[in-house]
């Protein structure tokens, strides 16, 4: 009798002789070939990219997706499971810009788009080795002897033909959205894109106050903002109802602002007057910028009859 292991536990030798047992009897083959009373049950596995090993996340998500075809078997299903390789995207390209040592899109288009090109495809084969092995010893059924890859033209060409008959069957249509973009490569973002390591950092972002003067008055609203450049568009100022506001005497002239934010206001100064945000709602105040009014015709200057005046704003509690 062999001696055990002592690096491995009872449950790490057991599992290894299931797997020893079913890739000798061929298990998983012989699920493909048993009859198959109910048809086909259509599985489609979203590939992983191999130009990185596999992590611990990847176990969990194989572990959904092995147990539903398995299960789906047992009931008489036929399920073909064949594995695939995401070849395109941009964490393949990341790993190889690190490998160059690139910086932007710039250094891409200078070293040469079809070089480049060989390269990702270099990359994503990097580590099929690995993700086999990692994929037998979980015991994940799925056809690695006849993988697809998405950067096989036969592949795209399949794409494209489905994009073909949607097309055909007045399925698409154009429109526009907003989307996450990357300046440095030049590129819209996925959501899944934007969850990769140093998709986000912390940067220091610049606010301004802004005074807005109260009609007929010698007075002004203190408001701050993150986007100036949005300034010259503003047609409303928003105060809560029930936020304590305050008007104050200062060397810069009188400013009402929110009470809690006195301690921006550097200096001194005097209160001389206090209220509600509601008492502030329908005040009118100037243009920032009164050259864009001037400039506007008749019906476009009717349309801004409401506007340049406070509104009320509901308190948001988070």
């Amino acid at each position: 009798m062999a001696e055990k292991d002592p690096k491995k536990s009872d449950f790490a030798e057991l599992e290894e002789r299931i797997l020893k047992f079913w890739e000798k009897n061929k298990i998983f083959e012989q699920t493909l070939k048993k009859p198959s009373p109910k048809g086909e049950f259509i599985f489609y596995e979203g590939p992983p990219t191999a130009n990185g090993r596999p992590g611990i996340h990847h176990l969990v998500a194989r572990a959904f997706k092995d147990t539903i075809p398995r299960y789906k078997t047992m009931q008489g299903y036929h399920v073909l499971r064949r594995a695939g390789w995401d070849t395109h995207g941009l964490p393949v390209e990341l790993e190889v810009e690190k490998e160059l040592e690139f910086s932007s899109k710039k250094d891409i288009e200078k070293y040469g788009i079809a070089r480049f090109n060989k390269k990702c495809k270099e990359s994503v084969l990097k580590y099929l080795k690995d993700w086999n092995a990692f994929t037998r010893r979980i015991g994940f059924w799925v056809d690695q002897e006849n993988p697809y890859f998405t950067f096989d033209p036969g592949f795209m060409e399949s794409v494209w033909w489905v994009v073909k008959q949607a097309a055909e069957k007045d399925l698409l249509y154009k429109d526009y959205r907003v989307v996450p973009w990357c300046p440095r490569c030049g590129t819209a973002l996925s959501t899944h894109e934007l969850g990769q390591p140093g998709a986000y950092v912390d940067v220091k972002d610049l606010s301004v106050y802004v005074k807005f003067k109260i009609k007929d008055e010698d007075a002004f609203v203190l408001a701050w903002t993150t986007t100036p450049w949005t300034l010259p568009g503003n047609v409303a100022l928003a105060v809560g109802s029930e936020i304590d506001y305050v008007k104050i005497k200062t060397d810069s002239g009188d400013l009402i602002l929110a009470k809690e934010r006195l301690s921006v206001i550097k200096g001194e100064y005097e209160i001389i007057a206090e209220m509600k945000g509601r008492d502030l709602i329908g005040l009118s105040y100037e243009p920032l910028y009164p050259f864009i009014k001037e400039n506007l015709s008749g019906k476009e200057k009717e349309k801004l009859a409401n506007a340049y005046k406070i509104y009320p704003a509901p308190l948001i509690k988070g």
